[in-house]
C-alpha cells in the first residue's frame, strides 16, 4: 500500500539553536539515510522538498478563469516542507520509516495512506 508522509516546519520566527549548520547538516544526512534506505528496500516511490511557503500560489477557478493569490495559507502554524511517497506493506512499517525522520522528533511527520485510485476505499 502506498503512504504519504509528510513533513512540516513551524511558520513564522525560527528559534534560536546552538550549532545550527551542524543541526541542518545531521539532517540531512538523515534524510539521505533514509532515503537510501528506502530504495534500497524497494519502498521508495518518490521524495521531495518544497520550496518556502512564500513562493506559493493559492488558486482560485471561477467559471470566469482563474485567480492567484501569492502566498500559503494564512493563519497556519505549521507549513508542508517536503513529502516521502513510499509503498510500505502496513502502516506500521510506514510509521516505522517516518520515525527516522529528523522533524519527527518535534511532532511534525505525518503518515497518510493514499487511496485507490479505483474508489475511496483503503
Amino acid at each position: 500500500m502506498k503512504y504519504l508522509i509528510l513533513i512540516y516546519h513551524e511558520t513564522g520566527a525560527q528559534r534560536p539553536r546552538p550549532n545550527c549548520d551542524d543541526l541542518r547538516r545531521d539532517r540531512i544526512r538523515a534524510h539521505l539515510a533514509l532515503t537510501d534506505d528506502l530504495a534500497a528496500d524497494g519502498e521508495m516511490i518518490a521524495a521531495e522538498s518544497l520550496a518556502h511557503p512564500s513562493q506559493a500560489r493559492r488558486v482560485l477557478a471561477c467559471e470566469g478563469g482563474v485567480a492567484t493569490i501569492d502566498g500559503a495559507f494564512a493563519g497556519a502554524h505549521e507549513h508542508l516542507a517536503g513529502f516521502y511517497l513510499v509503498e510500505c506493506e502496513t502502516m506500521d512499517r510506514a510509521v516505522e520509516r517516518a520515525a527516522r525522520i529528523p522533524e519527527a522528533a518535534d511532532g511534525l511527520v505525518e503518515v497518510r495512506p493514499v487511496l485507490a485510485r479505483g474508489g475511496l476505499e483503503m
